[in-house]
Formats: structure tokens, C-alpha cells, sequence
């Protein structure tokens, strides 16, 4: 993989939860796609796309199929997407992204890991401009020149193209992500979808003390055990 994906990968200000907390949040996601799109890895592109993420954060193959029968058969609870934003030790912004089927319990649960480390909850929007919700995708099969020309004749807009040892590397709109691969791989069945992900991208970052990194540490702690919370992005500064 090109070096420039790695350093725009390592700049992804993006806490991953706990392993147990990982297949959880799969499920969620898989079980939500499949019963928004159908349970067709082929059809639903979406799907496909989580279940190969899945299967490179070694969530088990049972986990996954059954999220998916679940959906098939109409089981499972309604989850709906919300975000939470906030400040934290230092200044730094917090995003919560969460899925839950239940809001009341979510954002006390939410709030209650700020107000434990002295920091709150903001409004909508207090956090999210100062980040980029962008997506990065590595394809391998088609030269630059013609990932950029199928992606442009689609009217997606190509923030920034390198190719590098014929991986060719894309940085686009976050919610473009699974369009940007359905595309592709309509104009190439040939192609390679060799990574592909997306978030948010702080515009600027602030570095903690120990004190500060200590405190953040133990919002940490308290968001690994809310089952609601699928991820958390921040902008701190990281060695």
C-alpha cells in the first residue's frame, strides 16, 4: 500500500474500541444493512463492503451470518444513527457516532462519560466543522487515469488521486465511500477493492499533558462500556 494512504490513515484522529466491543458494533451494522439493502453481498453493495471489513477485524464468521439471517427474518430491533459532539481535556473536540434503539438511554449514557471527566456534551455542529468527513479507497486493476475519468464521468468529486507500485489511491467525500466502489467495480469487474474506509478528519490537532491524555484515557474507559457507541474520533495529537 502507498505510503501516502499510510500517512493519511495514521492522521485518522479515530479510537477503536475494544475487541468485544468491535463485534457488537459489526453486528449492528450488518444487520442494519442488511435489512435496509437485503441480505445480497452482490445487490448490496453496502453490505459486502462491511462484511469484508469485518472479516479484517477478525470478527467471527457466525457473528456476522447471524446479523444477517436476523435481518432476513425481521428479528432484530430498529437501530437509527445519531452523533454526538463535545469538548474534552484540553479543548479537544469529541465525536460520538452511535447506533441505538433507544435515544434516551444513549445520551445519558453518552453524556455521562464527558461530565465524569469534568467536560460536557455540545450542540450539534459545535464540533463537526472543525473535522472533514472524508473516505479513502485503494483499488488495484485500473490505472489512475481511469479510476479518475470513471469516477468524474459520475460526477463524483475526486479530492485527491495518486497511484503508487499499481495501487491506485482515492480521497473523496466520506459518504461517497460505497458509491465510489460500486462504480468501479460496474466499469471493471476486474478491479480489486484492496481498502477502503472513511471518517472524520480533524482540520487541526492540540497536544495533551499527561494529565489531560489521563483524563481522556478514562473517557475512554467509560465509552468502551456503552453498547451504543460504534466509534469516537477526536483531534489530539498523537506521537
Amino acid at each position: 500500500m502507498g505510503r501516502k494512504f499510510e500517512v493519511r490513515k495514521a492522521s485518522m484522529a479515530k479510537t477503536m474500541l475494544k475487541k468485544s466491543r468491535i463485534y457488537s458494533r459489526f453486528g449492528k451494522e450488518i444487520y442494519m444493512a442488511a435489512k435496509l439493502g437485503g441480505s445480497n453481498l452482490d445487490s448490496n453493495l453496502a453490505l459486502r463492503h462491511l462484511v469484508d471489513k469485518a472479516k479484517k477485524a477478525q470478527v467471527p464468521t457466525d457473528v456476522i451470518k447471524r446479523n444477517i439471517q436476523k435481518a432476513e427474518k425481521g428479528l432484530g430491533e430498529d437501530f437509527q444513527p445519531i452523533r454526538y459532539e463535545g469538548f474534552g481535556p484540553g479543548g479537544i473536540g469529541i465525536i460520538v457516532d452511535t447506533l441505538t434503539d433507544n435515544v434516551n438511554r444513549t445520551v445519558s449514557e453518552v453524556r455521562n462519560c464527558f461530565t465524569k471527566i469534568g467536560c460536557k456534551l455540545g450542540r450539534s455542529g459545535t464540533v463537526e466543522h472543525s473535522f472533514a468527513h472524508l473516505s479513502h479507497t485503494t483499488v488495484k486493476g485500473m490505472s489512475e487515469e481511469e479510476v479518475f475519468e470513471t469516477l468524474l464521468m459520475a460526477d463524483i468529486d475526486v479530492l485527491e488521486i495518486s497511484e503508487e507500485d499499481g495501487l491506485v489511491e482515492i480521497e473523496a467525500d466520506g459518504f461517497d465511500l460505497d458509491k465510489i466502489q460500486e462504480i468501479l467495480t460496474e466499469a471493471n469487474e476486474l478491479i480489486e477493492i484492496v481498502e477502503g474506509e472513511n471518517g472524520w478528519y480533524p482540520h487541526n490537532y492540540i497536544e495533551l499533558s499527561d494529565e489531560e491524555q489521563a483524563l481522556f484515557d478514562k473517557f475512554m474507559n467509560l465509552a468502551n462500556d456503552v453498547e451504543d457507541i460504534q466509534e469516537v474520533y477526536h483531534n489530539i495529537k498523537e506521537d
